[in-house]
């Protein structure tokens, strides 16, 4: 017998729905049906969880070749984590083109490295297209540490888009207004975070 129809069988002799069982465990009900139908497997947390909720051990539950499953599954599941805090952290340390001197200016005969908060010698318009990139990446590096639990389809499937997008817009954006220090330092972080996600797309 699988975990999936142990399962199901815990739950109707326990006349528990779906929807009740996924409230217990603080998980959706879509979660609790792929459990079921051996379509994934619950998390380390999840199966002590249910283990308390029927009264049964977690060896109870599992079988040997499930036991391995699930901690491939869990190792893989901490590596992309790992890779996506990587990934918020690089979008975050964008805020050092707020304080170091990575903007050239215009002085006098000569040129000075600036800050972006210093930078005084560009037009309007350009200084606020940079603080807008560079606030937009740090807001995305920390919406990505604060809703690293969110499961939204949406949020999954669009975060490395836009952490990507961003990146490259502030490529392009400091490219184009011939800064090439903080250009340079945005397309490092931009290839750094491209390589991460790609390794991350073979798991």
């Amino acid at each position: 017998m699988t975990i999936g129809q142990k399962l199901k069988k815990l739950r109707t002799d326990n006349g528990f729905t779906q929807d009740e069982l996924a409230e217990k465990l603080y998980v959706t009900r879509t979660a609790v049906s792929k459990w079921e139908t051996d379509r994934g497997y619950p998390n380390i947390e999840s199966l002590k969880a249910i283990a308390r909720i029927f009264s049964v051990t977690v060896d109870e539950l599992l079988s040997s070749d499930e036991v391995l499953t699930i901690a491939e599954e869990e190792s893989r599941d901490r590596e992309k984590r790992f890779r996506e805090l990587a990934c918020a952290l690089l979008d975050i340390s964008v805020a050092m083109l707020l304080f170091l001197p990575f903007f050239a200016e215009r002085i006098g005969e000569g040129l000075a490295c600036v800050s972006l908060m210093a930078l005084s010698g560009v037009r309007l318009y350009l200084k606020i297209a940079y603080f807008v990139v560079v606030i937009a990446l740090i807001l995305c590096g920390s919406a990505v540490l604060v809703l690293r639990n969110c499961r939204r389809a949406f949020w999954l499937k669009s975060k490395a888009v836009i952490s990507l997008s961003l990146g490259a817009l502030s490529v392009l954006l400091f490219v184009i207004s011939l800064q090439p220090y903080a250009a340079v330092y945005a397309f490092v972080t931009l290839s750094i975070k491209t390589l991460i996600l790609l390794k991350s797309s073979r798991y």
